[in-house]
């Protein structure tokens, strides 16, 4: 098992409802963009000799990644039902992600819901509860004897 990134039209990657990136807008990116290849299968040899094959119509790989092929290192993205989702990235991945997402109108979310910018470091959202509490901090308040 490992940690996904989701390149997502909706609110949560985890939402039932809002917008999807279909296979066909999925489709019709890869065909816009020479550094991807639609492959339809990912394989990958285990240190045993075991060969692993997954098959999904959708199953892409990126074939700039700087490590591309370096060890059976390879970069798959492929259609899930929360978009485009990619398996324990690593920053030059997440940037290529935050580049594809662009491009398809959506965000890169973490599987915490944690989301990804260009850089591909996470995004910081300061929340609103902190937000207030360091407007209030910045404005000292009068003691309440001094009305003026």
């Amino acid at each position: 098992m490992g940690y996904e990134i989701h390149i997502t039209r909706k609110k949560e990657w985890l939402d039932n409802d809002g917008p999807n990136i279909s296979l066909e807008d999925w489709k019709a990116y890869l065909s816009s963009d020479p550094d991807m290849r639609l492959d339809g299968y990912a394989e990958a040899t285990s240190g045993n000799g075991d060969v692993l094959r997954v098959e999904h119509e959708g199953l892409a790989v990126w074939i700039a990644y700087s490590g591309h092929g370096v060890n059976g290192n390879m970069a798959w993205l492929y259609p899930g039902s929360a978009g485009i989702i990619a398996k324990n990235p690593d920053e030059e991945i997440r940037q290529k992600m935050f580049e594809i997402a662009q491009a398809l109108g959506a965000r890169v979310l973490g599987d915490d819901g944690e989301e990804y910018g260009a850089d591909g470091e996470l995004v910081v959202q300061e929340d609103a509860a902190q937000a207030d509490a360091a407007a209030k901090t910045k404005a000292p308040k009068r003691p309440w004897w001094k009305i003026f």
